[in-house]
Parts: C-alpha cells; structure tokens; sequence
C-alpha cells in the first residue's frame, strides 16, 4: 500500500462515526410512577421539538421511572441511571443533556452529587455534559408539607403531587433543607455540581378565561395552580416559589424573561410547548 492511500485510509478513519461521539438527551419526568412519560407527562410535541436542538434527533430517550420514592432508592435513582446507562450504550452517547422537570432534577442532582453510592452513577456523569432544569424543586415547596398534614391541599394536589409517598415527604421544605446541607451539591455553601446545572424559573400563574394563553397544557391546571399559589409566595409557578427553583445550579433564565409574550410558565405549563419553550431549549441546545 502506498503512502498516500495509508494516509487517505487514516483520513477517512478520523472521520469515520464509529470514531466519533455523540450527543444525545434525555427527558426525566419529575413526582410519580410513570409507564408512558412521552404521552402522560410531556407530550410528543413537546420532545419531537425539543430534540430537533441536537445534530442527531434520533438520539434521545424518555424516561419512566417510579419517583414517587426517595431519589436514592433503586425504583428513582436506580432505574434512572439503568435507563440512561442502556441510552448511552445503544447510541454511543458521550455527550449527554438531561433535561428535567420538577422532583426530576434533585434526584439527577443525587447522581451527580454522590458518585461514590452506586458503581453505575460514574458511567452517567462521565457522559453528561449538562442539566436543564425546568422548574427543579430544589429547596422544596410548602405545600408538600401542607399534603403531609393531610389538610385539603391532599385532595387538590392529588393529580400533582400523589398522596403522602416518600418523594412528597422528600420535598417538605425542612427535608430539603438538611438534604442541601448533607447530601445534594450545587446549593449555596456547598460544592458545586460536577455538570452544569441550568435552571428555569416559572414565576406566575395566569388562568383568566377569557385569556387564550390560560389554556395551554390545560386550562383546569392553571386554576388550580392559581388557588395553591395564594399559599405561596408572590414569585411562584403554583407549585414551587422562586426562590426554590433557584436554589441550586444557575438560572438560565425566569419565563417572562425570554417566553413569547413575556408570559409567566405555570408548573404545568413549564413541561410543555407553551410560549415558545420548547424552542428555547431547542435553540440553547
């Protein structure tokens, strides 16, 4: 073989997609036990958008975990990394992006916070590139506390918290509290999180019947989040305040900051193609 065609060959070597990575991401729903997040809690249009953002669409996977537990428990953490690992390896992905909501990022933010627990989490962060955050309940939320002690909020959180399982109790703003200061890093006073960590702010709720945007992902949604959010404070996405999805990575960006029309994200609504999020992330990634 001569030189030039050993050199052509090592040429086309270099460039060959067996030798390349690949970027890939994946939607981690947030509380509950989920069998069919694609459909049940983020909806196709929302991902099919979303991972248009990444050079190979194709290269994504919609998780289905049981997040009603602690997130260090095998059925949470376990199952998620499981599924990312299987990702990973069928694809080849060597620059993964989570993309969470809710519950879903403090159990990533285990992951990625004890790398010694599990001899499967390394695998997974060596391959994450990032973490986009939507509406991460970081800090926790009173009204978890409110559903523990079975006031009313029980039955009007039911379809968004569950009733009294581990990961509500995991949210009760004291537990949250002492898990930042033990476990969970990326909060303030404690070690930065390994990955990048961004997060958006949703900061109100508008649920006027006469206001088309009120029934984006579900106009009885907005209404509900809108009578919680009197227990919250004035910066709130009905569900979590501000400063809780804050408390830990960086702020990407609060809604009304980059939405389209400058309208607020409610909770509900900060998991699917309202206002032109999923085109945010699209384009950011």
């Amino acid at each position: 073989m001569t030189i030039y065609n050993k050199l052509l060959l090592l040429g086309l070597f270099a460039v060959s997609p067996l030798s390349q990575g690949a970027t890939g991401i994946a939607f981690i729903h947030g509380t509950g036990k989920q069998t069919n997040a694609l459909d049940d809690y983020w909806t196709s249009e929302f991902v099919d958008s979303v991972r248009q953002g990444i050079s190979s669409p194709a290269n994504y996977s919609v998780i289905n975990c049981d997040f009603d537990q602690y997130m260090w428990e095998e059925a949470a953490a376990g199952c998620l990394v499981n599924q990312l690992t299987t990702f990973i390896d069928a694809k080849g992905i060597d620059s993964l992006i989570m993309l969470t909501h809710s519950n879903g990022g403090n159990i990533v933010r285990w992951v990625l916070s004890n790398p010694t627990w599990d001899s499967r989490y390394p695998k997974v962060i060596a391959a994450t590139s990032r973490v986009i955050a939507l509406a991460p309940s970081s800090a926790g939320t009173p009204l978890a506390d409110a559903v523990n002690q079975g006031n009313s909020f029980e039955t009007s959180l039911g379809w968004l918290l569950g009733y009294n399982s581990n990961a509500v109790k995991q949210q009760q703003v004291s537990s949250m509290s002492y898990y930042n200061g033990t476990w969970l890093n990326g909060t303030a006073n404690r070690p930065a999180l390994s990955k990048p960590f961004e997060v958006v702010v949703g900061s109100d709720v508008d649920s006027a019947v006469w206001d088309s945007d009120s029934y984006c992902a579900g106009y009885q949604y907005q209404v509900a989040l809108e009578t919680t959010q009197n227990w919250l404070d004035d910066c709130s996405d009905g569900f979590l305040e501000c400063s809780s999805q804050g408390a830990a990575g960086t702020v990407w960006f609060t809604d009304k900051q980059l939405t389209q029309g400058q309208e607020p994200l409610s909770h509900q609504q900060s998991r699917r193609a309202c206002f032109n999020l999923d085109s945010l992330i699209r384009n950011h990634i």
